[in-house]
C-alpha cells in the first residue's frame, strides 16, 4: 500500500489556498470547545505527520463506477472538539498517491460508505479543480476514516449551499458575500463618485444575522437591510474606518489606504466554500506603494473568514497594519504573542444588541499594536514571499451563543489554538487503485462554478 501523509494547515481557506506550514505548538492553555468553526487550509505534504488511526474497512465488492480508490485518515490533535471542520485535500497531493486521479469524478464517503456532502474548487481560475473539499465533526483527540470513490459526482442541492457572494452592481459596486452565520461587504469603484452619499473605503463592513437561511440577495432585493425585520441587519458603521478586518501601510506614524476596488472574481460559490478575489490600483507612499490582490474564503458554519492580501510592485518591504474601527463603548483586548486583537461593542447604544469583531494572524506572527483616530490596528511585516494571511470574524450576542466578552475571547483563542494545531490527514491507495481511477465513469461531469 502506498501511503503519503499529509497535514491540513488551518488558513481555511479557511482552506482556498497554499499557507505556510505550521508545526504543533501547544497552547499556555486549553481554551474551551468553540461555539463555532473556523475556516481550514490546504494540506500540506508533512513527512514529520504522527502515524494516524486504522482506515475504515473496505467495501467487500466495490464495482468499476463506485471504486474506493484512498483512505483519508483524519486525526485531531487537540483535547477538545472540533466541529463542522472544512478539510481540503489538493489534487496535487491525491494523485502522488493515485497517479490521474479526475477530482470531476470523485466522491467523499464515510467509514460506512456513505456519501457526504463535498465540493470541487477551482483556486486559480483555470477551470479545471484543484482541490476537493468536504466538513467532519471531531471529538477530542479523535480520529476518523474517509474514503475517496471514483463515481458520478451528484449535483448539490439549493439546502446544501450555506454560502454565497457576489459584486452588486445595482448598490453602487458592493461586493457582498455571507454564509449561515455571518455577512459582509466590502465597496467598490462606483460608491466614490456616488452624488447622494460618495464613500472612498477599503473597510470591511458587517451585517448581522439572526438565521441560517442566505439572504444577500432577499435584502438588496427589499433595499431596507439597516432595520431589522426578523432576520438581522446592518447596524455596523464603516466610513473611512478599516472596519472589521481591513488593512492599510504603516508608515511614519500613519495609516496610508487604498481606494475602493477596481475588480472582483468569484473562483468557487459553494455548497460548503466561497473563495473571490478582490484587486486594488496602486496606492501607498513613496516605496512602499504597490497595487494589492484580496482573496477572501469562507466556509458554511464558520465565524472567521480567510483573508489573504497580496502586493506587488513594492520597492521595499511593507509594514502592513490590520485593525477594527473604534465605536463608542468598545472594549479592546490583544495579545500581541499569539498574534489576534478583538473588539466587543455595544450596537446603537446596546439597543441592538453587541458584537464581537477579532482578527487573528497566523502562529509565529509578529504584531505591534498601533492606533489612529479611528482605529485600533496590530501591525506586521509583509511576508518575504506570499500574502500576509489572516482571519476576520465576528458574533452577535442576539444570535449566537456568545453571550459577553469573556466568551469571544474564548472563541478567538480557541481558533488560534486551531491554527498552531491543524488536523492532521493521511493519504493511503487501495488496491487496484490506478485502475479504478482511470476506469471509464459513466455520466461523470464537472460540478460548475
Amino acid at each position: 500500500m502506498k501511503t503519503i501523509k499529509t497535514r491540513c494547515v488551518l488558513v481555511l481557506a479557511l482552506a482556498g489556498s497554499l499557507a505556510p506550514a505550521c508545526a504543533p505548538i501547544a497552547p499556555a492553555s486549553r481554551p474551551e470547545p468553540p461555539l463555532a468553526p473556523a475556516p481550514t487550509p490546504q494540506t500540506q505534504v508533512q513527512a514529520s505527520a504522527p502515524t494516524p488511526a486504522a482506515p475504515a474497512a473496505v467495501p467487500a465488492n466495490p464495482v468499476v463506477d463506485t471504486a474506493d480508490v484512498i483512505v483519508v485518515t483524519l486525526t485531531n490533535p487537540l483535547a477538545a472538539g472540533r466541529s463542522a471542520e472544512t478539510m481540503a485535500l489538493t489534487l496535487a497531493d491525491l494523485v502522488k498517491v493515485v497517479p490521474g486521479l479526475d477530482l470531476k469524478k470523485i466522491q467523499v464517503v464515510d467509514a460506512r460508505g456513505k456519501p457526504v456532502l463535498s465540493q470541487v474548487v477551482d483556486i486559480d481560475g483555470d477551470e479545471m479543480p484543484d482541490e476537493i473539499v468536504f466538513q467532519a465533526d471531531f471529538g477530542p483527540s479523535e480520529s476518523k476514516a474517509f474514503r475517496l470513490r471514483v463515481a458520478e459526482r451528484a449535483s448539490a442541492t439549493e439546502k446544501d449551499y450555506r454560502v454565497y457572494g457576489r459584486f452588486v452592481r445595482e448598490r453602487h459596486d458592493d461586493f457582498a458575500w455571507e454564509n449561515d452565520l455571518i455577512a459582509h461587504r466590502m465597496y467598490g469603484p462606483d460608491l466614490e463618485t456616488w452624488k447622494k452619499d460618495p464613500l472612498t473605503s477599503s473597510g470591511v463592513d458587517v451585517w448581522v444575522k439572526r438565521v441560517p437561511k442566505l439572504v444577500v440577495n432577499e435584502w438588496y432585493m427589499t433595499d431596507n437591510y439597516h432595520q431589522d425585520h426578523g432576520e438581522g441587519a446592518d447596524f455596523y458603521a464603516v466610513g473611512k474606518s478599516r472596519g472589521c478586518g481591513g488593512l492599510g501601510i504603516w508608515s511614519g506614524g500613519k495609516l496610508h489606504l487604498s481606494k475602493n476596488f477596481t475588480g472582483s472574481r468569484v473562483l468557487a460559490n459553494g455548497p460548503i466554500r466561497l473563495v473571490f478575489e478582490l484587486t486594488y490600483a496602486a496606492w501607498g507612499t513613496g516605496g512602499l506603494r504597490a497595487t494589492e490582490t484580496k482573496r477572501v474564503t469562507l466556509d458554511a458554519g464558520a465565524r472567521f473568514n480567510r483573508f489573504e492580501s497580496t502586493f506587488k510592485g513594492a520597492k521595499t518591504a511593507l509594514p502592513l497594519a490590520v485593525g477594527i474601527a473604534k465605536h463608542p463603548g468598545g472594549v479592546v483586548e490583544a495579545d500581541g504573542q499569539a498574534a489576534w486583537m478583538r473588539v466587543w461593542e455595544p450596537l446603537n447604544g446596546g439597543a441592538s444588541g453587541n458584537l464581537g469583531c477579532a482578527i487573528v494572524l497566523l502562529p509565529g506572527s509578529h504584531t505591534e499594536a498601533q492606533q489612529t483616530e479611528s482605529d485600533h490596528l496590530l501591525v506586521t511585516p509583509a511576508p518575504r514571499s506570499g500574502p500576509l494571511t489572516y482571519y476576520v470574524g465576528t458574533a452577535w450576542d442576539r444570535a449566537s451563543p456568545i453571550a459577553d466578552a469573556a466568551g469571544w475571547t474564548k472563541e478567538v483563542q480557541f481558533l488560534s489554538s486551531r491554527l498552531a494545531n491543524p488536523v492532521q490527514v493521511s493519504l493511503a491507495a487501495l488496491p487496484g487503485a490506478a485502475a479504478s481511477s482511470n476506469a471509464p465513469s459513466s455520466g461523470a461531469s464537472s460540478q460548475s462554478k
